[in-house]
């Protein structure tokens, strides 16, 4: 019950958080001293801007989170943020053919200041790094 409701909060907040960015005529903003841009883009390809086909995405993230669904009572909470962010980013992907990016990092090293990221990825990040480091059931 934890998981699927963390899993469901995490979706219902980066769909929010799109709908609101996603308007005509919506200007770049920067905040945190110039380190954050809101700088918003369609991403057809897969993590990182992979040229990798739709279907091989869609299918590759639903077989993924089916077997994060069975692990489920492992890890609850890293589980379902991991979970919602796939949800979105898989959502988005099968009714518009690509994912909406919003968050920019001009000043981030090295080469992660090419990349834009959503609140779906910081989900599935932050929920895989405490999948990676949970102790282990005795």
């Amino acid at each position: 019950m934890v998981t699927a409701g963390i899993a469901a909060l995490t979706l219902g907040l980066c769909t929010a958080v799109r709908r609101r960015l996603d308007r005509p005529g919506r200007e770049e903003r920067s905040c945190a001293g110039g380190r954050i841009r809101i700088k918003t883009c369609w991403n057809g390809g897969a993590a990182f801007g992979l040229p990798v086909s739709r279907s091989a995405v869609t299918a590759l993230s639903a077989g993924l989170l089916g077997v994060l669904w069975m692990r489920r009572k492992d890890h609850p909470v890293g589980t379902g943020l991991v979970l919602g962010g796939g949800a979105s980013n898989l959502l988005e992907r099968l009714q518009r053919g690509k994912v909406y990016d919003y968050l920019y990092f001009p000043k981030a090293p090295g080469c992660l200041r090419r990349y834009v990221f959503n609140l779906a990825d910081f989900a599935i990040l932050f929920g895989s790094v405490t999948l990676a480091f949970r102790k282990k059931k005795q």
